[in-house]
């Protein structure tokens, strides 16, 4: 894998030229074939791949066969395809996992657009060319086959199908996912991207496709989705159920990573001025009113926790301890939220600096709650426990104001003065933190 460009920086997308890469001598397009115990579809699935590419694809290809730790002939056919054609090769993997195959051909592969497809060739091969084009046009970072999409044509069984759309379901509840098809063998994504993306995608099985997607689209990566002709091959060997439980382990271990900031998502941002949203227009204040009402959800949701301990701490302490006390907890919790969900600051990078300014905009509105608790005091003497909670919601109200005002001008400023900074501070301001080891220290067999 390349390491010359900054681990801050992602390059601007640009339209490959087709002549400056074949004058490298690597092909634009490297589609690879990941395969276990396959000695039967292989050959015919790599023939009619390759005679697909030869008649109609403008652009110079290279297909890789992934043996899969196979312990039939599939090796000696793929061995055999490989000498017969030469835009055909094949890597021979001693340990099994389509995610641990894709990881590292593609990481080994110098062609800028990598691709993979199931041996069963269930999408047809027509949809390969629209899948690839935004990714050598530079207008897409990833590229995947929906069987999900309104224009797909798909024939498959109930059961199949039932779970594919539970799966999707689940995928956008617990992770906020906007694609439509995690699971469907016809993906592609640009080599730059791989390179930064790969090395933070911990699964090496079936769960790859997911966690690869996910992280993409939570750093801001375009992802391009091409509606596709499907058909369900009755001789899958995948199992469903076995398939199934290490997803929804996947699910529970990348939620858990996002929900604490843990990935450095931060690595795969553009050069500042690459995306659209970071020029200035006069009039516009950029993403103003997405950003109130993230800050309004929070806040709601932050002043019901408010409001929740407040009475549990006041069973057992004074109005002031207890107003002290809950409003600590629920700005601790309100600072990381609005930090993620509305101002959309990824990694840990910053994030003591952005709760100690939270703290500061905590003591604000701690002096405005405790002030009006105190002025009630001063007025009425013994208050009732509901004027309190009506004092202290308008009085929480104001800070609100205040508070998201102070977030945008001062802890979390422009997303576009942030993207500035970083791309300014250079790739030690992006340093890599120690994480998840790249598995493509893994010795590769013979290369054919």
């Amino acid at each position: 894998m390349r390491t010359d460009t900054p681990w801050g920086t992602l390059p601007a997308r640009d339209h490959l030229l087709a002549g400056a890469v074949d004058a490298a001598g690597a092909p634009v397009l490297d589609v690879v074939v990941p395969v276990y115990n396959e000695e039967k579809d292989l050959e015919p699935c790599v023939l009619r791949l390759h005679d697909h590419l030869a008649r109609t694809f403008p652009y110079s290809f290279r297909i890789t066969v992934a043996d899969n730790a196979s312990t039939d002939r599939t090796p000696e056919v793929a061995a055999r395809l490989a000498a017969a054609l030469p835009r055909v090769r094949s890597y021979r993997l001693e340990e099994k996992g389509r995610g641990r195959a894709l990881r590292t051909v593609w990481s080994h592969s110098d062609a800028p657009v990598l691709a993979y497809m199931d041996v069963d060739l269930s999408t047809d091969l027509n949809a390969l060319l629209p899948l690839v084009a935004p990714l050598i046009s530079g207008h897409s970072d990833l590229a995947i086959g929906s069987r999900l999409s309104r224009g797909s044509r798909v024939v498959r069984g109930s059961k199949r199908e039932f779970v594919s759309r539970a799966y999707n379901l689940i995928l956008r509840s617990s992770l906020a996912a906007r694609f439509s098809d995690a699971q469907c063998g016809f993906k592609a994504v640009r080599r730059d991207v791989a390179e930064r993306l790969l090395p933070m995608v911990e699964d090496s099985g079936w769960f790859f496709d997911t966690e690869l997607l996910v992280l993409a689209e939570r750093a801001g990566l375009r992802i391009h989705e091409v509606p596709v002709d499907w058909v369900d091959d009755p001789d899958s060997t995948v199992h469903i159920v076995r398939t199934a439980t290490e997803d929804l382990k996947g699910v529970w271990r990348v939620g858990r990573a996002l929900a604490v900031g843990a990935l450095p998502l931060d690595r795969l941002a553009r050069p500042f001025g690459d995306d659209p949203r970071d020029r200035a227009l006069s009039g516009v204040p950029g993403g103003l009113a997405r950003q109130l009402v993230g800050f309004c959800v929070v806040g709601a949701l932050s002043t019901l926790v408010y409001l929740a301990l407040y009475s549990l701490f006041r069973l057992g302490a004074g109005s002031q301890l207890a107003n002290g006390g809950a409003l600590l907890v629920s700005a601790v919790a309100n600072t990381a939220a609005n930090r993620r969900l509305t101002f959309g600051v990824r990694g840990r990078g910053g994030a003591v600096r952005h709760q100690a300014q939270g703290l500061v905009v905590f003591a604000i509105g701690l002096a405005l709650t405790s002030g009006s608790l105190a002025a009630l005091g001063a007025a009425s003497g013994s208050p009732s426990h509901g004027t309190e909670l009506a004092v202290l919601i308008a009085a929480n109200l104001a800070a609100t104001v205040l508070r998201f005002l102070l977030f945008r001008a001062w802890v979390f400023p422009d997303r576009a003065d942030r993207s500035r900074e970083a791309y300014e501070d250079g790739p030690a301001a992006a340093a890599p933190s120690a994480g998840h080891a790249d598995d493509t220290h893994h010795e590769l067999g013979n290369v054919r």
